[in-house]
């Protein structure tokens, strides 16, 4: 008899998944890199507990849904969530973002501690590119912590450079990701094999 998969999804209200973007241009210095919240996602982890086969994440996230956490004015905040929304995300058009794993390899550095590494698609603003990230996973009992980062390029995924104060300040090409995830253990899904 096969062993059971186990499926986990992510509680959004006690994880934390920021993005950080990066100024550049005459005026960067005076300008700040600002980090973005993450508010609105959802997603789920299954595996084999025993060996870890069959493991397999995806996560949506709801574009709309991001707020600048930097402290600022709030007529600049307004301006620059308004700008992100409308030019950078274009959230009317492309409401979500998505990524589903094709392939999760896990190294076991003790019983609770995980190193994992997922390679799959991520779909973002119309666009859909090859991705892999790696997370460490520390299980306590019925729940998940899951901590990484990555990175990506706006232009892979057909965002235009953004410029605010008549282009004397710019964002960066490349953001920051970091997640800090837990995920509740909801069902076991029957036996595989």
């Amino acid at each position: 008899m096969g062993l059971a998969t186990v499926r986990y999804v992510i509680d959004a209200s006690s994880s934390r998944f920021t993005v950080q973007a990066f100024a550049t241009g005459i005026l960067s210095a005076f300008g700040h890199n600002p980090k973005i919240g993450i508010r609105d996602y959802e997603g789920e982890i299954q595996f084999v507990p025993e060996t870890y086969d069959e493991a397999m994440v995806q996560v949506a996230v709801r574009t709309g849904a991001m707020e600048v956490l930097d402290e600022m004015k709030s007529d600049d905040r307004k301006k620059l969530e308004q700008t992100m929304y409308e030019e950078v995300l274009e959230v009317q058009r492309f409401p979500t973002a998505s990524y589903g794993s094709k392939q999760i390899t896990v190294q076991k550095l003790s019983d609770d501690l995980l190193v994992a590494r997922a390679t799959g698609e991520l779909s973002f603003h119309g666009a859909t590119q090859a991705h892999s990230l790696d997370a460490r996973v520390t299980r306590m009992g019925t729940m998940l912590r899951i901590s990484g980062e990555f990175s990506l390029r706006l232009s892979d995924y057909g965002i235009k450079p953004v410029s605010f104060a008549a282009g004397t300040l710019r964002l960066k090409d490349e953001v920051k990701f970091n997640f800090e995830l837990a995920a509740r253990m909801q069902e076991k899904l029957g036996a595989s094999g």
